[in-house]
């Protein structure tokens, strides 16, 4: 269970990378719409598990391998804007959040039993 600072540390990650996919990163997600659903932060701040949507889902592996290969720049960008809230800007590691395309899914196999 997450304490109440891991939560505001996550939910400021949150809205941080949304901002910087919007900016900093978007020749790295090339057009696609990414959005960022979840983040989990370590006890000790030390590491962040970001939670990320992908559109169109066909090309969500490719924008995951993009992400991991500029894993590092995105984490100074992040850095950049969270510098004096923290001591220390967490190691990143990007995770593909499948729900939407799971819901997706469902509700096209529950229209062809119609």
């Amino acid at each position: 269970m997450e304490n109440t600072r891991q939560q505001k540390i996550a939910r400021q990650i949150q809205r941080d990378m949304a901002d910087i996919f919007t900016k900093e990163a978007a020749p790295v997600v090339k057009g696609v719409m990414v959005t960022v659903t979840t983040v989990r932060v370590s006890p000790d701040f030390g590491y962040a598990k970001i939670y990320v949507s992908v559109f169109p889902f066909e090309r969500s592996n490719e924008i995951l391998e993009a992400l991991r290969e500029h894993a590092r720049q995105i984490r100074h960008a992040l850095g950049n804007r969270m510098r004096n809230q923290v001591k220390s800007i967490p190691e990143i590691e990007f995770f593909i959040d499948d729900s939407l395309e799971y819901i997706e899914n469902i509700e096209h196999l529950l229209k062809q039993e119609e």
